[in-house]
C-alpha cells in the first residue's frame, strides 16, 4: 500500500512543477504528516525530493528527475503496444491522442525495450472488417465517441424502417463488429440498455448534461449476451436432417456452430448405415436449402416435406445433367 502511494507521489510531482503538502495529502488521501514522512523516505531512497519552506513552499523534484518504466518485461511492453486498434482509433477521432501516448511510453521504456512497438506490429495485425465487405466509417461516429468518453447525454435521430425516431440516450460504450460500429446506450425512460447501429443515425446532438454511469455495467458481457440472443432470434424454423459421418463433421461449417453442436449432442446413436438424425433450428427454409446443398449427398433432409421435395427435385435435375453428358 505504501509503495503504491510513494510511486503515485513521485508521478504527481513529475507532472507538476511543485505541490504543497496539503495538495499532496488531498490527492493521496493521507495526512500532511504522512506526506512529510513519505518525502523523507523517497529522499533516503535516492529520489531527489526537495522541500521549499514558507507559505508559498511545497515539494518538487530537482535535477530533471524522471521515472522510467523499468518494471516492464518485453512481453508486457509488446502487449501494451498491441492494446490499441489503429483503424478504430482513427475512426473515433483518437488517433492523435493514441500516437502521443505511444510516444510517451516509448520515451520512458528502457533502451533494451525501445523496439517493442516495432516487434509487436510485426507479429500482430487486426483487420476488423469481414471479407467481401467495403467498410464505411459512420459520419457521426466521432460525435458519438466523444459523448461516450465524456459520459454526456445525446439526442439521436435514427432510421427505423421508413421513419426517423428521436431518442434521448446515455451512450455507455462502442462496439466494432466485423467492420460495423454499434453504440450500447441506456434509454433513461424506461432505463433499459439497447444497441444501435451508428450508421443509421441521421443526427446527434450532445449538450452539457452528464449522466451517472452504472459502474457495475459490463460492456463485453452485455454484448456477448445480446449477440447470442440476436443470433438465436434469427433461427425461426426447424428442419430434420440425416447425416453421414462426413456430413456430421462438416455441419458446424454449414450452419450456426453452436446450433450444430447442440443438435449433434442431442442426436441418438447412428443407424445401421452409420448416419445420425438431427433436428436443427434454421433462419428459414430458403436459407436451409442453400446451406444443405453444400453438403451434397452427405445430408438427407427428412422434414419438412416441402423442403425434402425441393432437394429431391434438385437431385433429379443434377442427375439429368450428368446423364445427358454420358
Amino acid at each position: 500500500m505504501r509503495a503504491a502511494r510513494l510511486i503515485k507521489m513521485v508521478l504527481l510531482l513529475q507532472a507538476r512543477p511543485s505541490m504543497t503538502a496539503a495538495e499532496l495529502a488531498r490527492e493521496l488521501e493521507v495526512s500532511e504528516r504522512t506526506i512529510t514522512r513519505d518525502a523523507q523516505a523517497l529522499s533516503e531512497a535516492g529520489v531527489p525530493v526537495y522541500a521549499d519552506r514558507g507559505r508559498a513552499g511545497g515539494y518538487r523534484l530537482i535535477g530533471g528527475y524522471r521515472t522510467r518504466l523499468t518494471g516492464l518485461a518485453r512481453s508486457e511492453a509488446e502487449a501494451l503496444f498491441l492494446s490499441g486498434v489503429p483503424g478504430a482509433l482513427r475512426e473515433m477521432g483518437l488517433e492523435d491522442a493514441a500516437s502521443a501516448a505511444r510516444l510517451k511510453v516509448s520515451a520512458a521504456l528502457l533502451p533494451s525495450l525501445k523496439d517493442a512497438s516495432r516487434t509487436a506490429s510485426q507479429r500482430f495485425h487486426l483487420d476488423a472488417p469481414a471479407w467481401f465487405a467495403e467498410p464505411k466509417t459512420p459520419e457521426l461516429l466521432p460525435e458519438v465517441a466523444e459523448a461516450v468518453w465524456d459520459d454526456r447525454r445525446i439526442t439521436a435521430r435514427y432510421r427505423r424502417q421508413e421513419t426517423d425516431v428521436e431518442r434521448e440516450l446515455e451512450p455507455y460504450g462502442l462496439i466494432l463488429k466485423a467492420g460495423v460500429w454499434y453504440v450500447c446506450a441506456r434509454v433513461p425512460d424506461p432505463g433499459s440498455f439497447r444497441v444501435y447501429r451508428i450508421d443509421r443515425f441521421t443526427s446527434v446532438e450532445s449538450g452539457d448534461e452528464r449522466f451517472s454511469r452504472d459502474e457495475g455495467f459490463d460492456l463485453p458481457g452485455f454484448w456477448a449476451e445480446r449477440a447470442a440472443q440476436f443470433a438465436r432470434s434469427l433461427l425461426r424454423a426447424t428442419v430434420v436432417v440425416r447425416l453421414t459421418e462426413a456430413g456430421a463433421r462438416r455441419l458446424r461449417h454449414t450452419v450456426d456452430p453452436l446450433s450444430a453442436q447442440e443438435a449433434l449432442a442431442a442426436a441418438g446413436p447412428p443407424d445401421d448405415t452409420g448416419r445420425v438424425t438431427v433436428t436443427l433450428p434454421v433462419e428459414s427454409y430458403d436459407v436451409a436449402y442453400t446451406q444443405f446443398l453444400s453438403l451434397g449427398p452427405e445430408a438427407e433432409v427428412l422434414e419438412p416435406s416441402e423442403l425434402r421435395a425441393r432437394f429431391a427435385e434438385a437431385a433429379a435435375r443434377t442427375a439429368a445433367y450428368y446423364e445427358a453428358q454420358e
